[in-house]
């Protein structure tokens, strides 16, 4: 229940700050909070552009939550996004691809090179114990500085600091309001959440997330499981960009394309408590205050930067509140110390 509550009451006390500071602009912040929602959600193209904002969010949370699942805290979404990405468009415009062989290899090649992305961090981490976390924020600067050096060098579009746009008859046909994508990462987030918690893998990938050690003498393959949650996450976050560059204009690489979906996939793990249904509807929050806010902006003349704050505010009051939940733990903990302690004293 308190894993439900957390962030639906962390949602609504950043609503609840995000108002306070436009009334103190002077403005009306339910007014501003009906733009909002209409510039997110009032017709089926800003519904569709909404679901399009949300599904490259979708694919970097599902990769953090699989990783911090099993105990990895793979802060490499975005290289792994980037690199997916790069690697698609590199293999689709050396071989000349279009239409569905152009979809089908470069989805492959998105997934796998985002894997063997997210493969290296792994093998450092297993073999000489190196912090996952600085060696994966290492690798997303490789991987920017690997797509820049593609989009400026190898593949430059008439000298221009981009590659050429994707094959037409290659993009991601529209079903509904929104692209094919969209579809694939509703579906991926059913997959991964029946994945962690209805098959012994998942259980296996959760037993080494809680207590490595106990995993190793129950007789799991630790590092096994420790690496192949590295490669799953970072297939993850690949085949994402690999949907995003194909499913959404300007379907090119160019400088900006996936920045700052790493960390904003991390931000709405934790905010959806490393739920993958949970990352699914933040997901989708996360588009609706991207898309609604210069909505917000026009009708009630308030600044883009109050949707950076309530996501802020969101990612703040979400991460209180788990420590808060966990609190009481903490206290019985030290608790079960001091008696024991106690009991040491006496003894002797």
């Amino acid at each position: 229940m308190l894993s439900v509550l957390t962030p639906v009451v962390s949602v609504l006390l950043a609503l609840v700050v995000g108002a306070i500071i436009i009334a103190c602009l002077g403005k009306n912040p339910i007014e501003g909070y009906g733009a909002m929602l209409q510039g997110s959600l009032g017709d089926m193209g800003k519904i569709g552009k909404t679901l399009e904002r949300a599904c490259p969010l979708v694919f970097t949370s599902l990769a953090a939550v699989f990783a911090y699942k099993c105990g990895v805290f793979n802060l490499g979404g975005e290289g792994q996004f980037i690199m997916g990405a790069s690697a698609a468009a590199y293999i689709v415009i050396t071989l000349g691809l279009t239409g569905v062989p152009a979809v089908l290899v470069a989805l492959v090649a998105g997934i796998v090179f985002g894997g063997l992305w997210a493969l290296l961090p792994g093998i450092l981490k297993i073999t000489r114990g190196l912090n996952e976390m600085i060696t994966t924020i290492m690798f997303n600067y490789i991987a920017l500085y690997f797509m820049e050096f593609l989009y400026k060098n190898v593949y430059s579009d008439q000298g221009l600091p981009q590659t050429p746009a994707m094959p037409k008859s290659a993009h991601l046909v529209d079903i509904g309001p929104a692209h094919l994508g969209v579809l694939l990462a509703i579906i991926l987030g059913l997959l991964v959440w029946y994945v962690i918690f209805r098959t012994s893998f998942g259980f296996k990938i959760r037993a080494v997330g809680m207590s490595p050690t106990a995993s190793r003498v129950n007789g799991f393959p630790v590092r096994l499981l420790t690496l192949l949650a590295f490669v799953i996450s970072g297939a993850i976050a690949g085949m994402g960009g690999m949907i995003e560059l194909f499913g959404k204009t300007p379907f090119r690489l160019a400088d900006g394309f996936g920045s700052g979906f790493g960390f904003d996939g991390v931000a709405i793990a934790l905010i959806a408590q490393l739920n993958p249904i949970g990352a699914l509807v933040v997901s989708l929050l996360f588009g609706m205050l991207s898309t609604g806010g210069t909505m917000m902006q026009s009708v009630i003349g308030v600044p883009t930067a109050i949707v950076d704050i309530i996501r802020g505010m969101i990612i703040i009051f979400a991460v209180a509140g788990m420590a808060m939940v966990k609190l009481p733990k903490v206290k019985a903990f030290l608790a079960g110390l001091g008696s024991k302690n106690k009991k040491a004293e006496v003894t002797a």
